[in-house]
Order: C-alpha cells, then structure tokens, then sequence
C-alpha cells in the first residue's frame, strides 16, 4: 500500500478515504479560559482596523463581495474586553483632534462646561491587528429519493497579532472558524447554485475570532505579561 502525506492531509492510493488533521493552534479555545480575571495588571492596546490588501482581495474575490473586515476588529476588542485584562486607547484620529478641541475650548472657557486632564493620556502597550490566512468554500451536493441536497461550507483562518509598542516583538494566537449552508430541493425543481451566506461568514469569523483572542491571551499568560 502506498500513502502519500502531504501537509495535514493523507490519502491512501486506490481508494476515496482521506483523513485530515486540524492544527493544534486551529484547534477551538474558548475566550472563557482567560476570563474571570481579578489581578490588579491591566495591560493598555489599542485594537487596529483589520487590514486586507488588493492581492489577498486578488486571490479570495468573496472576502471582498461579503465585506469582510467590517467589524472584525469590533469582535475582537469585545472578547478582549470581556477577559478583563485589558485598557483600550483611541485610534481614529478624528476622535483625537475633537478630544484636543474639546479641551482647549475648555481651557479658553468658552464651553459650558469644563473638562478638567486626569493624569497623562495612556499610551498602548502593544497594538493589535488582525489578519486573514485561510478562506476557503467547498459545495457537497447529495442526490437522495426525495430530491436533492447541497452542503456548502465557508472556512477563514484568522490570527490576532499583538506587538509590542516599544520592541517591535509579535505575539500571535491564530483560530480557523467553519460553518455549513444547507440546501435542499425536490427533483423537479432542481438545485441553484447555494449563494453565500453572508452569515455564515460572520459565524466562521466569530468563531475563529474567539479561538485566536483567547490563544493570543494564554500566551502573554505564558510570557509572564500576566501572573495568571
């Protein structure tokens, strides 16, 4: 008997049986490992927009149709949030320039109410971004007695990176989130093209989300970033 390995896959020649392997930092960690948190370290980041560039656009056409990006960075600082373990900073520079503004109309006392600076402004220890390393579609369509069914699966992989604001160092945790569109049709009416469900991206992107949040958390834990 031959077998081939190739990657996480294996197939055996001359027969349909193949066998694949999830990776260990693919596989589910629920963000409920780290939370319940209740030490005095609170770490200050500040949670990127994800960025998708044209060429990975390029390669995966529905990452573009479905909008994905919009609000990934949203879930990410809300299961970040919930670990209790973190402060988070502003990003967008409108929301800074309007903070100046308001405080200098403050000072010149020509607002109705004054905004007094508590202590200097929080700096990010580190900057969080997120990133897209797998997206996949593959359709299963299975004829039966009473008509037909097509199982369409969405697959994306996405890492959560946190880098160190002073050092340049990277700490990732990444998360493969999957979910299944169903279809069914009788015989005589046949069966469409299963269209993509725009949420069904949002539920393997959730997913992979709260896997890669909760790896990352665990290992700043590892790195003694945190006692526990």
């Amino acid at each position: 008997m031959l077998l081939l390995a190739v990657g996480a896959q294996a197939q055996t020649i001359g027969s349909t049986k193949t066998e694949t392997y999830q990776a260990d930092f693919e596989k589910k960690q629920s963000i409920n490992l780290v939370a319940n948190y209740d030490d005095t370290i609170v770490i200050p980041i500040q949670v990127l927009k994800i960025g998708i560039n044209e060429e990975l656009y390029a390669m995966y056409p529905e990452l573009k149709d479905n909008r994905v990006g919009l609000g990934v960075a949203n879930i990410v600082l809300e299961f970040l949030e919930s670990t209790d373990r973190f402060k988070f900073t502003e990003d967008r520079e409108e929301i800074k320039q309007k903070m100046i503004a308001q405080q200098k109309a403050s000072d010149k006392g020509i607002s109705a109410n004054t905004i007094q600076v508590k202590g200097n402004v929080i700096l990010a220890k580190y900057f969080v971004y997120i990133e897209v390393y797998d997206f996949a579609i593959s359709e299963d369509e299975e004829i039966q007695v009473s008509g037909a069914e097509v199982k369409q699966k969405t697959t994306i992989g996405l890492q959560v990176r946190f880098v160190d604001a002073e050092t340049g160092e990277i700490i990732t945790g990444s998360g493969l989130g999957e979910a299944i569109t169903v279809k069914k049709a009788s015989l005589l009416d046949g069966v469409d093209e299963v269209k993509f469900n725009q949420s069904t991206i949002g539920i393997s992107t959730k997913k992979s989300l709260e896997t890669a949040a909760s790896r990352v958390v665990s290992k700043l834990i590892k790195k003694g970033v945190f006692r526990r």
